[in-house]
């Protein structure tokens, strides 16, 4: 879903359920929310791979990058604007972007899989990232198992279709899965590390998977 202005959640906040307000409220109270919307990002979320890149390193230009989750598109527009050529897709729409191909489906599917792979022209690309989470249903074990699915889709795509050398962030929830990811990835990347950025909410269990020099 696109970002809303604070303006826009004022006008809004009235007519939402109780769960609906209390993250209007949290957007407001947020800093990153404010901060995104003033320096033109699409999302908060933005400042989450910023960091990301800080502190890895992972965005060089003439990248080729693909984007698995990409919605409203903040990743895209902070690679695309590193000079990197990027595949973005999403089950939701997003806006066209400048150096961004969005595709509109969803890369689970074998439909979706071939237009990601159609859109590459190549079959192996240089980072693959993935800011992707379930639809939650409120109930945190399930909400992470259902991540987690994502997150082993997310590497599986990452290990077929990334070139040697490539780097590689997925985004992963907190239930002992990230320890098992970590292990996996330290026997085919030369850095792998577990980073929790500034940016991401305390109260939130996300963590990011970060490979970096695919072997």
């Amino acid at each position: 879903m696109t970002q809303k202005t604070p303006a826009s959640l004022k006008v809004r906040k009235k007519s939402l359920s109780k769960s609906s307000k209390a993250w209007v409220q949290r957007q407001l109270r947020d800093p990153y929310v404010a901060k995104a919307q003033a320096e033109g990002f699409r999302a908060r979320a933005a400042y989450k791979l910023l960091e990301v890149d800080e502190k890895f390193h992972i965005l060089k230009p003439g990248q080729s990058v693909v984007d698995l989750g990409c919605a409203p598109g903040s990743w895209c527009q902070i690679a695309a604007s590193r000079g990197c050529r990027v595949v973005g897709i999403d089950l939701l729409e997003c806006d066209a972007m400048a150096g961004v191909t969005f595709i509109q489906d969803d890369f689970t599917t074998e439909q979706g899989y071939e237009q990601v792979k159609q859109a590459m022209k190549s079959e192996f690309v240089d980072l693959v990232l993935c800011d992707m989470a379930a639809n939650t249903v409120g109930h945190k074990e399930t909400d992470g198992l259902r991540t987690q699915a994502l997150s082993e889709l997310a590497v599986d795509f990452a290990l077929n279709h990334l070139r040697k050398g490539g780097s590689f962030c997925t985004k992963l929830f907190m239930n002992g899965y990230e320890a098992e990811a970590k292990k996996k990835m330290a026997t085919l990347f030369e850095r792998v590390q577990l980073f929790k950025p500034e940016s991401s909410r305390a109260e939130s269990r996300e963590i990011f998977l970060v490979c970096v020099n695919k072997k």
